[in-house]
Order: structure tokens, then C-alpha cells, then sequence
């Protein structure tokens, strides 16, 4: 079934939806988000259609940061960041600044789920463009639930009851003197979550792992491991497939930014990736991420 073809959306909404693959993403149309963050009605058909869709965008969208503060916390309280940190005037807003002065790192480049690293990791986030760059900087969001609908009967056996370690220290602290890298391991210590999680709100069953996993930490058991070696490779191995799922391009949709243009998403269900291509271009981005539950 083409994109063309796909049936509409069962949501009754005021906007005008596209959808801009056969399993993830749609573009919305006859919205201002600015009225979205003052209106129940129009922010309960938009939270409806995320849950639809998964990863709802939006452009020409000239809103204050007040009003993108707004918006996000419509659904839930916001988290501040540990290592990037919040606008100092509107707590929870995250400046996601480039240019050819910023330090190198390669976080935001890997497929992910935003804060695995967190008890409760974030529910969604909302995400403007300040600047793009002239070519370049798109993200990629991925279907989670998808990824894991098509794993194999076996693999989805093997794999219903594990659970898996997720680390800032592995990530952001990995670059970190070796006193910062261990004080931020105190603050955030590893979290442990389903590698199968539950949806919350709509039951669906989603592959919980991502770049943020550093290891599964109940595969030793008699039906996996006969010897040692079993453990270290058979355990490594089966995250790693895992992992890969989310690079499978019939899982994903590929945003173009431009200036002004919106994402939200639902970090439950889904992972990204922004791509770093556009050096030594700017692009200046500011998110708003939402307190989210315990996983299960």
C-alpha cells in the first residue's frame, strides 16, 4: 500500500493531515500552535493524532517561546537536561545551538530514544527550527512499534522478558574528565528498563533498546547460556540486532527543516536521529521535553 493510498486518518480533527509514509509521520495543516497551546479541543485532537501517527509536523509556525512552552506542557510537565541545560527565562526550553565553534560530539547522530538514562524516561518532545542550514541537518524518526511488529516469532520469544541497562555516563559522560564522569553517574545512575515496553495509552508492544543500552542484564540463564562465552557473545550479539532495527528504512520518515517548521513525537514509541551533514553550516533548534512514566 502507497502513501497515496493509505487510509484517512480515523481521528475527526480540524486540521488537514498527510501522511508522509506508510508507518510513520504526518505533516499538518491549518494549525497555528500558538492557539493549539490556549484551545482543549484543538490540543485533544492533536495529542489523538500523535498517537495516530507517532511524529506530527508542522511549518511556517512563528510562535514565542512562551507559547512553545505552552504548547509542551499541554502534555505534562517539563524535564530540564543535566548536561545541556534550559533557557535561562523559560525553564524546560533547550537551546540546541551549532556552528563551526561548537565542540564536536556525536550524540544526537546515532539512533535514539531521548533520556533512556532516566527512571522515566521523556513522554514526547517539541522541537522549532530557529535556523536551518542551507542544505543538510534533516532528522529521521522511527517506528518503534513497527520494529518490533516485524522481529521474528523467535527473536520476540527470546526476547519478552529481558530487560536492559541505559546510561549517561556511557554517552554524554563518556567524554567527561574521569571526577565530572563519575559525579554524573551519581546524579544519573543507570536505569533499567523492558527491552519490550508497553505503550501506555494505545497497548502497543515497542523495542525499548537504542544507543543509550549498554547491555542486557538478565540474559544468563540456563536457556541461553551453556558457557561464559555464550554470555558475552550471545548477549552482545542479540542487542546488537536489536539496535539495528532502527535503521531500517521501511520503519522511518526523513524531515527537511526550514525555519519555523515544528516537530512533536512520542518517545515511547519511537527513536531519531539528526543528521550531522550540514558542518560548517548553523542550525539552531530549541526543544521542549515532557516528563514521561516508568516503562513496562
Amino acid at each position: 500500500m502507497t502513501t497515496a493510498t493509505r487510509p484517512p486518518s480515523p481521528v475527526s480533527t480540524a486540521f488537514r493531515v498527510e501522511p508522509l509514509t506508510c508507518t510513520i509521520g504526518a505533516e499538518l495543516f491549518d494549525v497555528d500552535l500558538g492557539e493549539v497551546s490556549r484551545d482543549d479541543t484543538l490540543f485533544a485532537e492533536l495529542r489523538a493524532l500523535l498517537l495516530e501517527h507517532k511524529v506530527l509536523f508542522f511549518r511556517d509556525q512563528d510562535i514565542t517561546r512562551a507559547e512553545h512552552v505552552a504548547l509542551a506542557e499541554r502534555f505534562g510537565p517539563l524535564e530540564d537536561h543535566p548536561v545541556v541545560g534550559s533557557d535561562p527565562d523559560h525553564p524546560g526550553l533547550v537551546r540546541i545551538y551549532k556552528d563551526p565553534d561548537s565542540p564536536p560530539e556525536h550524540y544526537e547522530n546515532a539512533y535514539h530514544c531521548d533520556a533512556t538514562w532516566r527512571d522515566n524516561p521523556p513522554l514526547g518532545c517539541v522541537l522549532r527550527c530557529v535556523q536551518t542550514p542551507p542544505v543538510g541537518g534533516d532528522t529521521i524518526w522511527v517506528n518503534m512499534a513497527e520494529a518490533y511488529r516485524r522481529l521474528p516469532g523467535p527473536v520476540k520469544e527470546q526476547i519478552a522478558d529481558l530487560r536492559a541497562r541505559h546510561s549517561i555516563e556511557a554517552s554524554f559522560g563518556a567524554r567527561l574528565p574521569l571526577e565530572q564522569r563519575h559525579a554524573l553517574h551519581a546524579r544519573y545512575p543507570d536505569a533499567e528498563h523492558p527491552v519490550v515496553r508497553t505503550h501506555p495509552e494505545t497497548g502497543e508492544k515497542i523495542l525499548f533498546v537504542n544507543s543509550f543500552t549498554t547491555h542486557l542484564v538478565n540474559y544468563h540463564t540456563a536457556e541461553n547460556v551453556r558457557f561464559g562465552i555464550d554470555y558475552a557473545l550471545g548477549a552482545g550479539n542479540l542487542l546488537q540486532f536489536l539496535t539495528s532495527q532502527a535503521s531500517i528504512p521501511e520503519y522511518q520518515v526523513r524531515w527537511r527543516w526550514t525555519k519555523n517548521s515544528v516537530a512533536i513525537w512520542d518517545n515511547r514509541s519511537t527513536q531519531h536521529y539528526a543528521v550531522q551533514d550540514y558542518r560548517p553550516a548553523v542550525r539552531k533548534m530549541e526543544r521542549a521535553g515532557i516528563v514521561g512514566d516508568r516503562p513496562f
